[in-house]
């Protein structure tokens, strides 16, 4: 089942609008209506409120024909809402739980339908390079001036199109992390030089830097929550590579949130904090941590390491690589 494409030809007000409609419809029952917003492309995972999926409330509400017919359209499973709970985790009917049983698993990234490159009716393309030489930074100018395109001096939400050298692992930079967590292509040298070649824009699709630029497109495509939705960070130390102020700017973009104390892992008003991460791995011990503890690997000083209940440390390399990957990825053990 495709969803939406982003960004959309008609007023983004009408996609939140469809989107709270066939939440509500999934909540009292209503299978036509259903059924009709979904052929009109309606978003299957879009969270509501509480990160609930369209699932969460049909199963919740007991329509089994509902969800009969969400999971037939691939609606997710796996996804969580901001408790840590799947859909599955609502059904207390024995009907329920063998309609979840024999649909096959969807997940909730939907990467068919990816946001599309940006075309003049949306704003156009904007180019942007990151770790190219003055040669090719001169390219992206003169591409941009013969194909129709812009380029940009610094990143920001208007950019599309992020260009890195042709080199086997993304570069790590901060104008490049911060391609990922809008939504932009991230795209090797290659596919600028194939461009301007062809006297067009080539497609993408075969040029990209890794496959994380790709989830994130998928992500913001379906409308779902930014990377991480659902946690929580404080700064222990000082930070060199990359600077402190680096890091606070790549976890406000990303939809974290900044902690001004220390947690503490003992407290039981940290422990019962009930929150989840959203793109947690289902069934992981990390679902219900949200709180992180970033130090600075390099540095001299040597934090205690933690890993109790909510309350994980993490050096902020791990940061940078949840980012380059679009994933919540597994923080290393102590």
């Amino acid at each position: 089942m495709e969803a939406l494409k982003w960004p959309l030809s008609l007023h983004p007000g009408l996609v939140v609008l469809e989107v709270t409609q066939n939440h509500e419809a999934c909540n009292v029952g209503h299978l036509g209506v259903v059924e009709e917003l979904l052929q009109q492309g309606a978003l299957l995972n879009t969270p509501g409120y509480q990160n609930d999926s369209p699932l969460h409330d049909a199963i919740r509400s007991g329509h089994i024909a509902v969800v009969k017919l969400l999971v037939e359209r691939g609606a997710s499973q796996s996804v969580l809402n901001i408790f840590g709970l799947r859909p599955v985790d609502y059904a207390l009917t024995p009907e329920m739980k063998e309609v979840l049983r024999v649909a096959p698993e969807a997940s909730h990234l939907i990467t068919t339908s990816l946001r599309p490159p940006a075309s003049k009716a949306a704003g156009g393309v904007v180019l942007i390079g990151s770790e190219l030489t003055q040669t090719q930074h001169k390219q992206i100018n003169r591409a941009a001036q013969l194909l129709g395109g812009k380029q940009a001096k610094a990143f920001s939400s208007a950019v599309t199109h992020v260009v890195v050298p042709d080199v086997p692992i993304m570069p790590s930079t901060l104008t490049t992390l911060h391609g990922v967590l809008n939504g932009c292509w991230i795209l090797n040298f290659s596919w600028l030089s194939c461009s301007l070649q062809a006297g067009s824009w080539v497609k993408e699709s075969g040029y990209e830097a890794g496959d994380g630029p790709l989830r994130a497109r998928a992500n913001r495509g379906s409308l779902l929550p930014p990377l991480f939705d659902g946690c929580f960070f404080y700064m222990l130390g000082s930070f060199r590579k990359p600077p402190k102020d680096e890091l606070l700017q790549l976890v406000k973009a990303g939809g974290g949130q900044l902690l001004k104390r220390l947690p503490k892992p003992d407290s039981d008003v940290t422990q019962t904090l009930n929150a989840a991460a959203y793109h947690a791995q289902a069934g992981s011990d990390q679902v219900l941590c949200t709180q992180y503890i970033l130090y600075d690997p390099q540095s001299s000083y040597k934090p205690q390491k933690v890993r109790l209940g909510k309350v994980w440390s993490a050096p902020s390399t791990w940061l940078l690589d949840c980012i380059a990957a679009f994933r919540l990825l597994p923080v290393p053990e102590p």
